[in-house]
């Protein structure tokens, strides 16, 4: 632009004026929105810091939850076998993380003077320790888990493989476990020691092709 004279240079002033203003508007329009996505991204990280802190809760809830639960079921099948066997004798549970879930494994912890033996419940004397533990595990489930499970407890030769030296122990601890839970205990068995201990008892037999039940009278 040629400047010839005073109003040349007021005019080209006034356009400079003009263009400054309208770019100071662009600038505070810029700072705004900079100001906006300021305040945004700290919502967003909040956000993020609230949402990995409910997380980091809701996992160490279910660990809590889950430990709570490995307890009362660890002490539960203890009890059961240390009654019906040996004093020596725990029920151990482990768990860690397998794929992203956790995963159970199940032993059977017997001391021998100072020396502590670990094995699987189904290398540990035969299926009698298989037998108590699947026993006691059932029961620990109904009692542990949330919301509880009502009803009774149906179960189908729970003593098979326990040998007769072991088998009144089994008996008085489900009469036990019967009185102390409150839950009716309905029960398959050839076993006359554990039938014996029932309020009622029905004795199936086969005559030719038809099933013939009795009642008898329990021990």
């Amino acid at each position: 632009m040629v400047i010839n004279n005073y109003e040349d240079l007021d005019d080209y002033i006034s356009k400079i004026d003009s263009y400054i203003s309208k770019e100071q508007g662009k600038k505070e329009k810029i700072l705004e929105q900079i100001d906006e996505n300021i305040d945004l991204i700290e919502k967003i990280e909040s956000q993020i810091d609230l949402i990995e802190k409910v997380s980091l809760l809701l996992q160490r809830t279910s660990e809590f939850a889950r430990n709570q639960a490995k307890i009362q079921i660890e002490s539960l099948v203890t009890n059961c076998l240390q009654y019906i066997f040996d004093n020596n004798i725990e029920f151990q549970i482990e768990i860690e993380e397998l794929y992203g879930k956790p995963n159970a494994e199940f032993y059977v912890i017997t001391k021998a003077d100072e020396t502590i033996i670990k094995t699987k419940p189904e290398q540990s004397r035969g299926g009698g320790i298989v037998d108590i533990i699947s026993l006691a595990l059932r029961i620990a489930f109904l009692q542990v888990h949330k919301p509880k499970i009502e009803g009774p407890i149906i179960l189908d030769e729970p003593a098979k493989h326990v040998s007769e030296e072991y088998i009144f122990n089994v008996a008085d601890f489900l009469k036990r476990t019967s009185e102390m839970f409150g839950r009716q205990i309905i029960m398959v068995t050839h076993n006359n020691h554990l039938s014996s201990i029932g309020t009622q008892a029905y004795r199936v037999s086969m005559k030719g092709t038809e099933s013939k039940v009795e009642k008898i009278t329990p021990n």
